[in-house]
């Protein structure tokens, strides 16, 4: 039982070090060779929550920047409401798009308005129709972008800011490229997408490039994790009770003595002897008692 309770104090410990709270916000771009950008976010950290306000602008700029080569496959209209949108808000951005849906009674397809069931469809039909459009290159889905690349909203953020109008020297562009500095071999398909005041916030917002790019880094953080905030609460909840079981175990031990050869006995008495392990004889001042109970503890 004293082996059981010191697995539990180390693995209270261990979760609570394995929290983001002692995680280093640092990181590398892919490849290594860049250190990404480094950025305070609002759901950083084991109590962070996030900005709705950046998130409904992140929205914004997803809809007007990103979703003409992007698609958001995993996430549904209804899921908006989670961000601060009201119920009337999504129904109008869902009626937006037009989704394909049947066979009606006459056994064929047909289009109707999106719903806030349906998800948020691709800009195009098919990988082929994708590359089409954009001279070969095919712009990957941004549902999950945040955890598929190893700094997550941060290498997004800093991908979209590390565009350079030239290529170091020595450094040869193949056609159609640009040069990014966070991009793994630095050359990429997609030119610079944002640039100051590529959006105009509902809010009123200053559309700086570095509040765009944080802006939708953030949203597209939401979108590869919703239940985000949830997760951290219960893994806040998770090592409290961990943390208490520990206490209450140990001093459980301590109190009643719970191995083999322990018998209860008064906490209260001469805890010099308990971590001294003396034989106590018929005099001394802590009774008779004690004594038997510690020889037969040695026995």
């Amino acid at each position: 039982m004293y082996k059981f309770a010191k697995v539990l104090a180390f693995t209270a410990v261990a979760a609570l070090f394995a929290s983001p709270l002692f995680h280093s916000s640092k990181a590398l771009a892919s490849g290594g060779a860049e250190p990404l950008k480094e950025v305070s976010w609002n759901h950083s950290g084991p109590f962070g929550t996030f900005d709705r306000a950046a998130l409904q602008r992140g929205l914004q700029v997803y809809r007007e920047v990103c979703s003409g080569c992007h698609g958001l496959r995993f996430i549904a209209f209804r899921n908006l409401l989670e961000i601060g949108l009201k119920e009337a808000e999504a129904k109008a951005i869902a009626a937006e798009y037009t989704m394909m849906d049947g066979p009606n009674d006459e056994g064929e397809m047909y289009e109707r308005p999106g719903k806030l069931f349906d998800y948020m469809p691709s800009p195009f039909d098919n990988e082929k129709a994708a590359r089409a459009s954009n001279n070969g290159a095919f712009p990957p889905d941004l549902s999950l972008m945040a955890k598929a690349r190893f700094g997550g909203e941060s290498y997004i953020y800093s991908l979209l800011l590390g565009y350079e109008e030239e290529a170091p020297e020595g450094v040869t562009l193949a056609e159609g490229m640009a040069y990014n500095r966070y991009f793994p071999g630095h050359q990429i398909a997609m030119g610079p997408p944002i640039d100051d005041e590529a959006v105009e916030y509902v809010d009123g917002t200053a559309p700086t490039k570095e509040q765009i790019a944080k802006d939708v880094s953030t949203f597209l953080m939401w979108a590869a994790e919703p239940a985000l905030e949830q997760r951290k609460r219960m893994g806040v909840k998770v090592i409290l009770f961990l943390i208490v079981l520990t206490i209450v175990l140990g001093f459980a031990i301590m109190r009643f003595g719970l191995g083999r050869h322990w018998r209860p006995f008064p906490l209260e008495l001469c805890w010099r002897h308990v971590f001294s392990r003396r034989i106590i004889d018929e005099r001394d001042p802590c009774g008779a008692g004690f004594g038997r109970y510690w020889r037969q503890r040695r026995l």
